[in-house]
């Protein structure tokens, strides 16, 4: 059961949506970062948006995805992100493995974190965006 599985606090990763430019057209994607000597594996996200906008309530689909291995010290974008999605709180659940321990945290943008006062550059990823850590 869950209850009986030790869960390690997290350390050296890192999420961050940013955008990029490509042939003219901004995208922005949500991006995992591992700061660790170390790689991660059977890492799983699941992504999902809640929040209100005009006064309705608004919940978007359940996202999954599964690295199987992230090296040392690198970076896997997880997911392109609709802008639409920036007023709403935006919940990312990380699970990853480190030989034999299991890692979990749960990473949330909130409504208005990607404000563009927010933005600044991100040295990891060489592009412009917000960091979670």
């Amino acid at each position: 059961m869950k209850k009986d599985i030790e869960f390690h606090p997290v350390a050296g990763v890192k999420l961050a949506i940013a955008k990029e430019v490509i042939e003219g057209q901004t995208e922005w994607a949500v991006y995992i970062i591992n700061h660790n000597l170390i790689e991660l594996n059977t890492v799983m996200i699941t992504s999902k948006g809640y929040g209100f906008i005009g006064g309705e309530q608004r919940k978007t689909s359940v996202l999954r995805h599964m690295i199987k291995e992230l090296g040392p010290q690198s970076i896997a974008k997880i997911e392109p992100i609709d802008p639409a999605l920036f007023a709403l709180h935006n919940e990312f659940w990380v699970s990853y493995y480190i030989l034999d321990q299991i890692f979990d945290k749960k990473f949330i943008f909130t409504e208005g974190s990607m404000n563009p006062a927010n933005i600044s550059f991100i040295p990891d990823l060489g592009l412009e965006g917000v960091l979670h850590r």
